[in-house]
């Protein structure tokens, strides 16, 4: 309640700033000019999949550029999305791999991302079932990140918690050469380099990193080689024309999770099994991708997009057993969006468009023999999943160039067809089907400040590892994917307040940028995880609801001097939740019963997440730029199973950072550093959630330290 308590102080404070702001101008007799300076003025279209200001989109959208974290350590998206309300991540096996929650979507998920959609300059990262990894995720190549909150099934594939898009760094205005190089505890190593050349004709943008970290636990390390590339041309005067290709490879050892017992007693040790059997995952993928845009008509009111792909895939997962994975995707998008005036004078946008995206391969089953790969070949199985959609999407003007109606909708078509080589009995094939309309309203008090509201429909298939069969089922497990999980689907509402307070005649909080936001999920079948002799499996509960608070400001309270915040409160609860329960006696014997877990609360998803800073950036003279940085985050206790019998303990990390950015001619030099987790708190980073033995636990990261050299040159 006292984070409730400080967060509504700090609104009534922007209120009524803003509220004298506009006093002010009324006395004066005079309009400013709409100087909208952080988030509310920029252009986003992830958010409405066409180009809209922030304000002008009726639901959470939040642009970040590569600028607000450029002295800050980048080997993580937590690193960089921490500041994001409403957004919950939880750092696994070492720094690499994330857990990402949006609202609660994205929770469950034991390995990946589920529930929230990742795109990789606006192509998708996450698979055609909604599954995602993001190695080939590099923020010395971003330029910026458009993060939408909430519900987005209307206009993307699997998106129930929202969309993540990292955008290439393409917009440069002069050629340039960037070598940086990073280091910091436990041996972390990051080397590269990044370029820009810009001519009439084009740009091209090209990136290359190596990555090298020990790890903070034992059998965690883990290595990559990243390389991205942008090509842009315009081969008309209103029409773009871009290449985008990336190629990553690498290797990250998996240390497990461990019981109480053992994290009380080493949270940094592995799992034994996890040692002896060398867990690890051997990643190679790469993309290449080709996008067409162009307007056309006497105002170039009309404009069409045209997206086409081409992926490949090879994994190796070393775990009980030994899989091999061949995977090869081709996929495309296409947009066309009309702008118009109807009845006189109300403004109109009409968009329509569809996503086509299919992946097929061959995924081959060994014994795993102390880590190593068996000669025996157990199972050979072609998997195809494919998604196809469509979506409709008409904005219009209702009153006043103030409130607009946004009307959209999306059929999904996801299927998996899974043939086995070597027992052809076991074919199978499930197709999930779902047509999902959102409506919203956005009213805009000043040009800088809005009220929104939206309602609308989810759908999210089951992942292709989520469908794995297991003995309990309703068929015995007589064939390759469950019969039994049924997609998840929900029902979402949210209301909410966002806006820039901006007056340069002031002297204290010169621009503010606040979000304040109310939601409510219904959501049915809910897929969760469980596990049966240490594999996981998943089914679905009957009904959960999440109600939730979100809020985010940020304020230069004197000139160079900024405070952020982000707060978000998280009341998520099964409803009506009746399963088998599977458990191991003290022989490891399987002990099966049905237990009700209505009333309890969902696992892995603090009540309160709050992170604050102050930040100082100082120009000493033109060439020079000092920085500094201090940071709190505090995460109530999460739940570690759906029974609610563990709960780990709250905690509060503390970090700082320093940089200096000097420039003399055309070069550039930026050194940066700082702690994390000063005062070297031990708590519990990730949840491996319904452990049937009790593996629940992996450790956060202890006090770190990490340093940067960056040398750019402009020519």
């Amino acid at each position: 309640m006292k984070n409730i308590f400080f967060f509504s102080v700090i609104l009534l404070c922007i209120v009524f700033s803003w509220d004298s702001f506009s006093q002010d101008e009324e006395k004066s007799g005079t309009t400013k000019t709409d100087t909208l300076q952080y988030q509310t003025d920029e252009v986003v279209v992830t958010g409405t999949r066409t180009n809209k200001k922030i304000i002008d989109v009726p639901y959470s959208v939040i642009r970040l550029s590569n600028k607000t974290y450029r002295y800050d350590r980048k080997t993580s998206i937590s690193d960089v999305l921490n500041v994001v309300p409403g957004v919950f991540m939880q750092n696994r096996y070492g720094n690499h791999d994330v857990r990402i929650s949006i609202r609660g979507f994205g929770s469950r998920s034991n390995s990946g991302i589920r529930g929230v959609r990742i795109l990789l300059d606006g192509i998708p990262e996450s698979e055609p079932d909604g599954q995602t990894r993001i190695e080939a995720i590099d923020f010395n190549s971003i330029g910026s990140i458009e993060i939408v909150k909430g519900n987005s099934s209307s206009l993307y594939t699997n998106a129930p918690g929202g969309v993540v898009n990292f955008i290439n760094d393409i917009n440069f205005p002069n050629d340039f050469l960037i070598l940086f190089n990073d280091f910091g505890s436990y041996n972390l190593r990051r080397n590269g380099f990044k370029t820009g050349v810009r001519t009439n004709d084009y740009s091209f943008l090209a990136t290359y990193t190596y990555h090298n970290y020990k790890g903070y636990r034992e059998h965690s390390e883990d290595y990559w080689h990243i390389l991205n590339t942008v090509l842009e041309t315009t081969p008309g005067k209103n029409t773009n024309l871009q290449f985008l290709g990336y190629f990553t490879t690498g290797l990250i050892r998996l240390p497990g999770s461990l019981t109480k017992r053992e994290y009380d007693a080493d949270p940094f040790l592995a799992a034994q099994r996890e040692k002896e059997f060398d867990y690890r995952r051997i990643s190679k993928k790469g993309r290449v991708g080709l996008r067409l845009n162009s307007k056309f008509g006497e105002t170039l009111n009309n404009e069409v997009e045209i997206t086409t792909y081409g992926t490949i895939k090879y994994f190796e997962r070393t775990q009980r057993n030994y899989r091999i994975f061949n995977r090869y995707g081709l996929g495309g998008s296409a947009r066309f969006t009309n702008k118009s005036i109807l009845f006189d004078d109300r403004e109109n946008e009409f968009s329509f468009g569809g996503d086509l995206f299919y992946q097929t391969g061959p995924i081959e089953d060994y014994n795993n023999i102390n880590g190593k790969k068996g000669d025996i070949l157990n199972n050979l199985t072609d998997e195809t999943i494919g998604n196809s959609g469509v979506f409709i999407q008409n904005m219009f003007e209702l009153y006043g160039k103030k409130l607009y109606l946004l009307l959209s909708g999306r059929y999904d078509n996801v299927y998996f067809d899974q043939k086995d080589q070597l027992l052809a009995s076991r074919n199978d094939i499930k197709r999930y089907e779902a047509f999902t309309p959102k409506a919203a309203l956005n009213y805009k008090l000043t040009p800088s400040i809005a009220f929104y509201t939206s309602y609308g429909l989810s759908f999210d298939s089951p992942a292709g590892n989520e469908l794995d069969n297991y003995p309990l089922s309703s068929n015995g497990g007589s064939t390759l994917l469950n019969p039994d999980l049924k997609p998840q689907k929900s029902k979402n509402f949210e209301l909410g307040i966002k806006g820039n307070i901006v007056d340069f005649n002031r002297k204290y909080f010169i621009n503010s940028y606040f979000e304040l936001t109310f939601f409510n999920s219904v959501i049915e079948d809910e897929i969760v995880p469980f596990e049966v002799y240490g594999d996981v499996y998943y089914r679905n509960s009957a009904q959960t609801t999440r109600t939730g608070i979100e809020f985010g400001g940020r304020t230069e309270i004197v000139e160079g001097l900024r405070f952020i915040l982000s707060y978000t409160y998280s009341n998520f609860k099964y409803d009506n939740y009746s399963a088998i329960s599977i458990d191991t006696d003290s022989l490891g014997n399987l002990i099966t019963s049905t237990k009700d877990f209505s009333g309890n609360l969902v696992p892995s998803v603090p009540e309160h997440n709050l992170t604050t800073a102050l930040e100082y950036e100082h120009h000493f003279n033109y060439n020079l730029i000092g920085f500094i940085k201090g940071s709190v985050q505090y995460v109530s206790g999460l739940y570690v199973n759906d029974a609610n019998s563990e709960k780990t303990e709250d905690y509060t990390l503390l970090g700082t950072t320093l940089g200096i950015d000097y420039r003399i001619g055309k070069i550039n030099l930026l050194l940066s550093g700082g702690l994390n987790n000063i005062l070297d708190k031990r708590y519990v980073g990730f949840i491996n959630i319904n452990s049937t033995s009790g593996r629940f636990y992996e450790a956060g990261e202890p006090r770190t330290f990490f340093a940067s050299v960056h040398f750019g040159y402009t020519f």
